[in-house]
């Protein structure tokens, strides 16, 4: 589909990727059959095992690769259940005891439970004056002594009558028993009646796996200056998605990134009134967005998409990735859920060869958020200028730190912060060429604390085995819920090499100041 709006041209064009088709051939196994059989259980997720796209650079096209995982629960042998296929190898059947993220569905079946439990409740709900609301943590991880976990959901209850009590509880999936805890929700949430946020309009969210991707090609004037892939949070990379995910992103037909994304989220309260969380990209939320679908989950429109940081509410028409023209910049944006929390995922591309990653911030009604508390975000960024050889790093420094120009090489794998005081940049660049981008940290990106880590880091390129630090979704303490970035550095050499940035950018959520923010860095075209 092609679309125009002043002077600036969009094409789209689908690109293939797993499809339901493949899941039910995988359900229909022999051997899944077999496992499945007399048992009940639910399917919770579909993704990638490794890239399902490969590129023919010459021809731009995308050739399918037919592997994939599918992630169910067992309720039956209460366990987590991995099925894994490949192109030529039979499928891999794993048990395990991780928790994964509750579907819209398998919620669905909590209230359930919850309304045969209690009719009072059921009839509250009936009546509006109970709302039943997914709280953080979506699961209740208790553990047995032999390692066992009773799958376990957390289901928010907020009262408007006194003969029912606002709290969070869990309702177990595997015995259907309902729990209570003495302060009125587990530990690490808080329960009661003190709410903040805008109202929940429990509409329906995609889960992971949903596919969706296409070739986005921006031209001006009849020229062809933006071509890369797109693919929505539902499909994106990562154990917990990665928001919007772009690839093969050329500017002016000479590549720019291989990859970019956003593979760790994390959330801690002052405190520890509440979490800490590590939360998920993937769960696409509804927001406003007119235009026509081109491609399953990538709509074009023809007006601003707006969502819930403009209009105030949850409500919308459209899950997935929303594309417009702003003046000169193409905007891709989504919205996102994880619990009670509203996150914006938004890339935009200038025509002058600048890209803005950015990320925002919101929620609805739950009692955490009415306390102070730090989102972290980090910038998956695969640089390969005019390739994945040649590439280098420098950073700018006014004062000078190192030699005597403000510009300097950074020749093995670090870690660095920001430095306002400094106009603390970095420049990306091909050695060969002298190509290069500027990456600029934004106005509103933050210090990292203790819990944020870091702002920057310059690494080889570890390939999909780095593409996120291996923590899964939910509460834990704050060592366990930070990003482990540091994990894949091992001090070897940055310097004439392929190489992978992460840029981190910090948050201060005070829902009493202020609904939501957008931040993020400007990846400056300097040289091309």
């Amino acid at each position: 589909m092609q679309a125009k709006f002043a002077g600036i041209e969009i094409e789209i064009t689908e690109a293939k990727s797993n499809s339901p088709e493949l899941t039910t051939s995988l359900m229909e196994e022999p051997a899944v059959k077999s496992y499945f059989e007399q048992s009940r259980y639910r399917i919770l997720s579909t993704k990638r095992t490794g890239s399902t796209q490969m590129e023919t650079k010459a021809a731009r096209k995308s050739i399918p690769v037919e592997s994939s995982q599918v992630v169910a629960y067992n309720y039956t042998k209460n366990c987590c259940v991995f099925l894994t296929s490949g192109q030529t190898e039979p499928v891999e059947i794993v048990e395990s005891n991780l928790q994964p993220v509750p579907t819209d569905e398998e919620f669905e079946d909590a209230f359930d439970i919850i309304f045969k439990k209690s009719e009072k409740i059921h009839e509250a709900y009936k009546a509006g004056s109970v709302r039943l609301y997914k709280p953080m943590p979506p699961t209740i991880d208790t553990k047995f002594a032999d390692g066992r976990i009773e799958r376990t959901l957390g289901v928010g209850i907020q009262s408007k009558v006194p003969e029912i009590k606002s709290e969070i509880i869990g309702v177990n999936m595997i015995t259907h028993a309902i729990v209570h805890f003495k302060h009125g929700a587990p530990r690490q949430s808080l329960g009661g009646d003190d709410h903040c946020g805008i109202d929940d309009a429990n509409q329906k969210t995609s889960g992971q796996g949903v596919p969706g991707e296409a070739w986005i090609s921006i031209k001006d004037g009849g020229k062809e200056i933006w071509k890369f892939m797109v693919i929505r949070p539902s499909a994106s990379s990562g154990r917990l998605g990665s928001g919007i995910e772009l690839k093969y992103v050329d500017y002016k037909n000479k590549r720019v990134l291989d990859q970019a994304h956003v593979p760790i989220l994390n959330v801690a309260y002052d405190e520890n009134k509440c979490g800490p969380y590590r939360d998920w990209q993937f769960q696409e939320g509804m927001f406003e967005a007119n235009g026509k679908d081109v491609v399953s989950g990538i709509r074009i429109c023809n007006s601003k998409a707006k969502t819930i940081l403009d209009t105030d509410n949850d409500k919308g028409n459209f899950k997935g990735v929303a594309i417009y023209v702003d003046g000169n910049e193409v905007v891709l944006v989504s919205e996102m859920e994880a619990g009670w929390y509203r996150y914006i995922s938004e890339w935009r591309f200038h025509t002058d060869g600048t890209i803005l990653p950015r990320f925002g911030f919101s929620a609805v009604h739950n009692n955490c958020v009415c306390n102070k508390h730090h989102h972290n975000v980090y910038w998956r960024l695969d640089f390969n200028i005019e390739g994945s050889e040649n590439n280098l790093v420098e950073e700018f420094n006014d004062p000078v730190q190192i030699g005597n120009a403000n510009w300097h090489k950074i020749l093995y794998e670090v870690r660095r912060q920001k430095n306002a005081s400094s106009s603390r940049k970095w420049r990306i660049s091909n050695a060969v060429s002298g190509s290069n981008y500027e990456l600029i940290p934004g106005a509103n990106d933050g210090l990292a604390d203790g819990f944020g880590v870091g702002d920057f880091w310059v690494l080889t390129n570890g390939g999909e085995f780095e593409i996120d630090d291996g923590v899964y979704a939910g509460r834990g303490s704050r060592e366990k819920c930070k990003a482990h970035i540091d994990w894949f550095a091992r001090g070897e050499s940055v310097d004439n090499t392929d190489i992978v940035i992460w840029y981190g950018a910090h948050f201060t959520h005070d829902i009493h100041v202020e609904a939501g923010h957008i931040i993020g860095p400007t990846l400056k075209c300097v040289k091309w």
